[in-house]
């Protein structure tokens, strides 16, 4: 029973941490993050990243991405589609180069440097996609692109976490490579069925069932059916939450299921997420490697602000708005715990300086709310 009182406190910690947050003029996740760093191992090690903690993060990040594609405007989706494809594709290249020079110019060899990159190319989205509901900016143009970047994003990583782990880690087989992306690509084709045709149908059914929220719990099961099998084709689960959001946002019942979810996923689960991702941090090291840490901060920072502003300033949107995107894209999350969670197991980082790269991954994630909220009100 330890665990519901640790969920008890994780509730009134960032209830009250978000309430301060906005007092004091910040994103509430901003407060959030931080319960976590200061309830984690790091300062007063009252939480552990437990099973059970780990398990309520993830529904908690499904449930916030599976709202931001019910809240989506399809048709503004498709209109930035372009912009997105460029922001990502600039927003992977920035990071994999610099990353890459930075881990030769510290001995990291060809595959660690090279692997540096491909950590700090993945982003994030779900906490962008908290600070621009917030300040009601989620279907704007930026809005639009930050998102469909993000999908791009994790799709391109999730390609190059392949290859690399195929190519040069411990026990990979690049023989799986093709087989894994043709099954990915039947992924999205089914994705297409879903959002056209099954999710308005499955729903329509689920309505005449003689049960108090029905349509609700049916639509969450297409949510999680569309996480569970995107993560078990090699996929981020939080691509196939999103898309399962969209297919709902297309149907009649996109309101009430709006109002449902978010009932469940803000008062329980969604926390816990925000709060997870402080866990990590730990501080055992951080005098000793500062300056590594520091350096690989900012270069996480400015990678993706600058790689993904240019991406949406070459196709055509304003400094400003290019700016707003760019900050979107910063966040690392949890696409980069997993990824380097996976690196180290395949012997593609060095395990000293493990604990280090996510520390730079959370305070890139820590950072990334004030810096879109900052671009957003210049």
């Amino acid at each position: 029973m330890a665990f519901v009182g640790q969920i008890a406190l994780i509730l009134i910690a960032t209830l009250l941490a978000a309430a301060i947050s906005q007092r004091l003029g910040m994103p509430a996740v901003i407060g959030q993050l931080i319960a976590g760093v200061i309830l984690g191992p790091g300062i007063l090690g009252i939480l552990q990243n437990t099973e059970l903690m780990h398990a309520g993060a993830e529904i908690g990040v499904i449930i916030l991405m599976f709202i931001a594609g019910i809240e989506s405007d399809l048709d503004l989706l498709k209109k930035y589609f372009k912009p997105a494809m460029s922001v990502a594709a600039i927003g992977v290249l920035f990071p994999m180069v610099i990353f890459y020079i930075y881990g030769q110019m510290m001995g990291q060899g060809f595959e660690r440097s090279i692997f540096w990159g491909v950590i700090f190319a993945a982003t994030s989205v779900s906490i962008s996609v908290e600070v621009l509901r917030e300040f009601k900016k989620l279907n704007t143009k930026e809005g639009a692109t930050i998102l469909g970047a993000a999908v791009v994003d994790d799709i391109i990583a999730v390609i190059l976490l392949s290859i690399f782990v195929s190519s040069f880690g411990v026990g990979g087989g690049s023989s799986n490579l093709v087989v894994a992306t043709l099954y990915q690509l039947m992924y999205f084709l089914g994705v297409i069925v879903v959002v056209k045709w099954g999710a308005p149908i499955i729903l329509r059914l689920a309505e005449r069932l003689p049960v108090h929220g029905s349509v609700a719990i049916t639509s969450l099961v297409i949510c999680l059916t569309m996480a569970w099998s995107a993560d078990a084709l090699g996929l981020s689960s939080v691509v196939g939450a999103f898309f399962a959001g969209v297919a709902v946002s297309q149907t009649k019942f996109q309101s009430e299921v709006s109002s449902s979810v978010s009932s469940v996923g803000y008062t329980f689960f969604i926390p816990i997420f925000f709060v997870s991702i402080g866990l990590d941090m730990e501080f055992s090291n951080v005098i000793k490697n500062l300056g590594f840490i520091v350096i690989m901060t900012i270069l996480a920072i400015a990678t993706k602000l600058f790689g993904g502003a240019l991406g949406a300033w070459i196709t055509k949107m304003n400094w400003h708005s290019a700016l707003i995107v760019g900050s979107g894209m910063v966040s690392r999350g949890e696409m980069a715990l997993i990824i380097a969670q996976i690196g180290l197991s395949a012997n593609l980082m060095a395990k000293n300086l493990y604990s280090e790269i996510i520390i730079v991954i959370v305070l890139s994630t820590i950072v990334a709310p004030m810096l879109l909220k900052k671009t957003m009100k210049v």
